[in-house]
């Protein structure tokens, strides 16, 4: 009898040394994320603020005259027509120096006329293949006008409040995000990436689809 007890009372641990091994066994046959925090993407030091409410913010920071933002666009362009229904693409022009002034204030014309689709990946070509300077608000009126925009409303926009307005917004995210060059990318206002911290720019998709996800579970808790 002393000996059934014996046995008896060994169970209780014996079953507990099984669960915690199948827990263990379990932990380790998990996959590891293809992606790294600190190699692929970064945690930005402070979360900011997202437009696009309950979808999963994917932002592009970038500048027109950048060659390696005209070397993203086409594979920014192919995922755009895949892009998961739980989040949004949000372009912002990007202000690092007074110098990129110029390009951001072209686009936030183009998106106040509602012209970003017509111009937006043209005024990329006219720049890097074209080799037009359009360097000055006339000359950009001009082009837009080749391209089927009215020439005065591109005038008229471009020193609009509204632009100055978006112009500011810009200039404090770009700080923000803490980005020290473009293109970069922020999902969710947490995390940050880049090309080079990708490998590549199709790598850059790979990484901006998990961190899609990463965000969308993190949000489910």
């Amino acid at each position: 009898m002393k000996h059934l007890k014996k046995r008896l009372s060994t169970v209780p641990a014996i079953v507990g040394m099984t669960l915690l091994a199948s827990s263990f066994l379990a932990l380790a046959q998990e996959e590891p994320e293809p992606f790294l925090a600190g190699g692929h993407y970064e945690l930005l030091d402070e979360v900011q603020p997202v437009q696009t409410g309950e979808k999963i913010e994917v932002v592009e920071l970038f500048w027109y005259r950048c060659p390696h933002c005209f070397a993203l666009e086409p594979f920014i362009v192919e995922w755009k027509k895949t892009i998961p229904d739980n989040a949004q693409y949000v372009p912002i022009p990007a202000l690092l120096s007074q110098r990129w002034e110029f390009g951001a204030k072209a686009y936030y014309t183009f998106e106040a006329l509602g012209l970003v689709e017509q111009l937006h990946g043209k005024f990329f070509t006219a720049i890097h293949i074209d080799r037009r300077k359009l360097e000055t608000v006339e000359a950009l009126a001009n082009w837009a006008e080749e391209n089927g925009a009215d020439r005065q409303a591109i005038i008229d926009t471009f020193e609009s409040f509204a632009v100055a307005n978006k112009l500011n917004f810009s200039s404090v995210m770009s700080r923000k995000y803490g980005i020290t060059g473009v293109p970069a990318i922020v999902v969710d206002g947490r995390y940050r990436t880049t090309v080079s911290m990708a490998g590549s720019q199709a790598k850059l998709i790979d990484v901006i689809n998990f961190l899609i996800d990463k965000a969308a579970k993190e949000k489910t808790g």
